[in-house]
């Protein structure tokens, strides 16, 4: 999850990386969609890796959806889109953004997600989530890599 439009000029290579990652794993890559920002850059990581991308978006028009996404999910739902995003996640992996991002994150607190903010501080309110092990900071992909390998080196669908 991440903004329409870069926070941080380097964040679009981090999502484009986190993209790759995730491709290179054999996951699939879930975002919202859009030929924008932390959405477009991390479904061309992906896409450039091997990987499966599906957009989540907001509108009833699939033509929103970037070249990257192999599977575009329109909902005419808006942000609220943003609950399928969460819902449908295994981990919530949150890059810089503003008040979308923020609410994915909230949302997945809400519905027992795992969240990695991954170069991205949204606050001290988010402390508490940290300190019961439902939010992890990362700024390095070598550390979100090893992560998500441990969190699902026992599962048998990835």
């Amino acid at each position: 999850m991440g903004g329409s439009t870069f926070v941080h000029p380097e964040d679009e290579e981090y999502a484009y990386q986190v993209g790759a990652l995730i491709a290179q794993e054999g996951w699939i890559l879930l975002n919202g969609g859009r030929s924008s920002g932390v959405m477009e850059a991390s479904a061309k990581g992906a896409k450039e890796n091997g990987g499966i991308t599906l957009g989540i978006l907001p509108t009833d028009d699939p033509e929103w959806a970037s070249k990257y996404i192999d599977i575009p999910i329109v909902t005419g739902l808006g942000m609220a889109r943003n609950v399928i995003n969460v819902l449908t996640s295994d981990i919530i992996i949150a890059l810089p953004g503003r008040a979308g991002t923020i609410s994915e994150i909230a949302f997945a607190l809400n519905h027992g997600k795992t969240v990695i903010l991954f170069r991205f501080e949204v606050g001290p309110w988010i402390r508490i989530y940290e300190e019961e092990k439902k939010v992890f900071y990362m700024s390095e992909l070598k550390h979100l890599k090893k992560f998500l390998e441990e969190r699902f080196k026992s599962r048998r669908d990835f």
